[in-house]
């Protein structure tokens, strides 16, 4: 019996799956679970957080609070006028604020280390955050910007890092040029000389209180945490992630190599220049709001990886809300470890995040 051959509908043409297509398709599924579960930890994270510190207080009963200041809960309950005050004035603006910073940081460190190639970069590589540091240390020691009002210490913070940005901008372009590692090394260099003038600042103050209040806030806090720098620096982040994310395929590109990257039409010096003013401008707020707190930028891009892979479009969101979660945690333990002294936060994550970074190192290739 023969069979005739099949007579295909015209307009229609077999669908072909290749190996590659099915292998990407479960490699984007794998990250989009990754980053829903992320999100559903952050949520369930963040009224528990709110709760813990010096002053207990239960997640339910937050959430009470909370529904109630919306218009959406009882207009009484069993929780005392105190208790209100601590979760609307003091921890809600916190933990946001907290989870901005965490998010920032890490995206940070993942535009960093695409843009030099370099898995050790963060934002104290490029000296972004010594910036910061040098000028609020004026501010603190010497009232360097004290015309500006209650805002001098964030106004100082901004305006540092965004200038260190621009140095190592500056230095590290030759003609048109920009390499990742000319970028490292006017990074490294710019920060060792800020941190010198920094030291140098907090040499020179005759106020023993004032160089601990400068220590104490280069080491990162979110004790100052408010309403409005918690909105104004989630702005700000959510702002860096949606370019980044327009950024992604180049960023993919640039991080295998120039050539690659300028085979399929993509200018690394200006991809490089976009990516260097965004992350400053963002590290800048981020500082500007709770101080350097290391390790978030360095640790959290190679945990990331390692749940949703190295492309930039799925990275981004699993690194933005790895950092929260990880820096709310971090945060909690700063307020209750040594309960009521607060620790800073910058100290926390170092803690935290040194033993990740020495059991990622333990799983590099060898011949990385």
């Amino acid at each position: 019996m023969t069979h005739s051959p099949t007579r295909e509908r015209p307009g229609f043409e077999p669908l072909v799956f290749s190996g590659d297509d099915l292998e990407h398709d479960q490699r984007t599924r794998h990250a989009w679970i990754w980053s829903a579960g992320l999100l559903a930890a952050l949520l369930l994270t963040l009224p528990i957080a709110v709760g813990l510190g010096p002053v207990s207080i239960e997640p339910g009963t937050v959430l009470q609070i909370l529904a109630q200041n919306f218009g959406a809960g009882p207009e009484t309950g069993d929780w005392s006028a105190s208790e209100q005050s601590i979760v609307l004035l003091l921890r809600v603006p916190r933990v946001l604020l907290g989870a901005a910073v965490g998010a920032g940081l890490a995206l940070a460190g993942v535009a960093l280390q695409a843009l030099t190639r370099n898995i050790l970069a963060e934002p104290y590589l490029l000296g972004v955050t010594s910036g910061a540091s040098t000028l609020s240390a004026a501010s603190i020691l010497f009232g360097a910007t004290a015309g500006i009002g209650t805002a001098s210490l964030a106004t100082s913070a901004f305006a540092g890092a965004l200038a260190a940005g621009i140095a190592v901008f500056l230095l590290a372009r030759v003609g048109s040029q920009m390499t990742s590692t000319r970028l490292v090394l006017a990074g490294v260099s710019v920060g060792y000389v800020l941190h010198a003038l920094t030291s140098l600042l907090i040499f020179a103050s005759d106020d023993p209180n004032a160089g601990r209040s400068v220590l104490f806030w280069t080491l990162g806090s979110l004790a100052q945490a408010t309403g409005q720098s918690a909105l104004v620096t989630w702005v700000v982040v959510l702002g860096t992630l949606g370019c980044l994310m327009c950024w992604s395929r180049p960023m993919d590109a640039l991080a295998i190599g120039d050539a690659t990257a300028q085979t399929l039409g993509i200018k690394p010096a200006k991809l490089r220049a976009a990516v260097m003013i965004v992350t400053a401008l963002c590290v800048g707020a981020l500082v500007a709001a709770s101080g350097g707190i290391g390790f978030v930028g360095l640790i959290i891009p190679h945990v990331a990886r390692l749940c949703v892979g190295s492309t930039h479009r799925q990275l981004l969101p699993a690194a933005a809300l790895l950092g929260a979660l990880f820096l709310l945690w971090a945060d909690v333990l700063a307020r209750t470890a040594l309960a009521p002294q607060e620790l800073p936060l910058g100290i926390v994550t170092a803690l935290l995040g040194a033993p990740l970074l020495f059991m990622l190192v333990r799983k590099l290739n060898p011949a990385q």
